[in-house]
């Protein structure tokens, strides 16, 4: 794909510009306050089991959420959804603005719970989407440019977020964060397209949520092909790399804090943390278009890229852990993240092709709930070893040996065409 076609879609499709430009704001907030709160845990408590924590009542939240939203999104219109799911959030997010010490981390977490949880009716819904948008042969333009979009923003977001929280504090952080949802909200208000799953059907009763028919035939639907399970299972593998949530903020705080003049130690350790973060985003940035450009819809070229994308990140974490100045280690992240960023849109791309449109939301969700549980899993075993010992360059090591191993299953089992 020229990267015309990039300006073309947006000049061409309102609701995708729309679309887009509700991930830009609503995203941009996300990555101010998330850096607002590690610095906030680590300065207050000095244990990285808290910011593993923190990471878990971000996306536990939405392992369990993932069931009930895919039915939402596949019953009632996806656009309410998504609106619902901002407003919600902006509240959410102002309501932080009250945790001010240590005996009010209880209510950061159910508040860090409750967001996550909107979430995960949100990103379902927004995937499940873009091909309702978006004609066939723009769905692959439209999946880049969406993960490039959360990749820049990342990258942008986690470095400003950064000086926000210098310069100004983290009460502004949380203020911006949540003007961002309204925004998202208004956005996505303006939008205009069908949504055949969602008509003619009757209203969605509470007693459904619980009703787990659904659940059942989407899990039978993806279960009788092998091919559209191995495509399903690919954000999982790169969920392995969730260990990040937890390492670089401790790598960032502790070890490759940015001294400069007049700035505290906390401050150090906080632009430190963006740096990496920021690092982060710019690796995604550049898997995604690479992911996107570089495959478009051919399946062959789809499966070799994820390949080599969870080889990207197998080296780049290895390497991390050997890193002895901050601007290698930051290299070495952008590099891991370029790989993850590109199996993440590629992937995307082969599970819209695969999937109808009656069963993608809940297909998008257990894609979802697989990814989150995979980080939660990975960054609570990291949490609890850094605070046992275990020095952070040994776990960016084992990161990169752990995904090899879905680089492995994906050589075997994985749809070549």
């Amino acid at each position: 794909m020229p990267l015309s076609a990039y300006w073309h879609l947006l000049r061409d499709n309102r609701n995708v510009r729309l679309l887009w430009s509700a991930q830009i704001v609503s995203e941009m907030g996300d990555w101010f306050y998330s850096v607002a709160i590690f610095s906030f845990l680590i300065e207050i408590t000095g244990s990285a089991q808290m910011v593993a924590f923190a990471f878990l009542m971000q996306v536990l939240p939405q392992v369990f959420m993932s069931p009930s939203a895919g039915v939402i999104n596949d019953r009632i219109s996806r656009k309410k959804v998504m609106i619902f799911a901002d407003l919600s959030r902006a509240g959410i997010v102002l309501a932080m603005l009250l945790v001010r010490s240590a005996g009010m981390l209880w209510l950061l977490f159910l508040l860090l719970a409750l967001e996550t949880s909107c979430y995960a009716l949100f990103e379902p819904g927004r995937s499940a989407t873009i091909p309702n948008v978006a004609r066939p042969e723009q769905v692959p333009v439209a999946n880049a440019l969406s993960s490039a979009t959360w990749s820049v923003v990342f990258a942008s977001g986690a470095a400003l977020g950064g000086i926000v929280d210098v310069a100004f504090g983290r009460e502004t952080v949380f203020v911006l964060d949540s003007l961002s949802f309204v925004a998202s909200a208004l956005l996505i208000r303006r939008m205009h397209f069908s949504e055949p799953h969602a008509q003619d059907r009757p209203h969605l009763r509470i007693r459904e949520l619980f009703d787990f028919r659904p659940i059942a035939e989407g899990l039978r639907y993806v279960a009788r092909d092998r091919k559209l399970l191995a495509v399903l299972l690919v954000k999982g593998g790169v969920g392995v790399m969730g260990i990040n949530w937890v390492i670089l903020p401790v790598l960032g705080q502790k070890l490759f804090p940015v001294q400069l003049a007049g700035l505290t130690s906390r401050q150090a350790g906080t632009l430190g943390m963006s740096t990496f973060f920021a690092s982060r985003g710019l690796g995604a940035t550049i898997g995604a278009i690479l992911g996107g450009n570089f495959a478009g819809v051919n399946a062959r070229r789809l499966y070799g890229t994820i390949l080599a994308s969870f080889l990207m990140s197998a080296v780049g974490y290895a390497a991390l852990g050997l890193a002895g100045s901050l601007a290698f280690a930051a290299a070495t992240v952008v590099f891991s993240h370029t790989g993850g960023s590109a199996a993440w849109t590629a992937s995307t791309t082969l599970l819209q092709q695969m999937t109808e449109d009656q069963f993608r939301g809940r297909v998008f969700s257990a894609e979802f709930a697989l990814y989150m549980l995979a980080m939660a899993i990975s960054s609570f075993v990291a949490g609890q070893l850094l605070d046992r010992g275990a020095s952070v360059q040994m776990l960016a090591v084992a990161t990169g040996a752990a995904t090899l191993l879905p680089a492995l299953a994906w050589l075997r089992w994985g749809p070549r065409r």
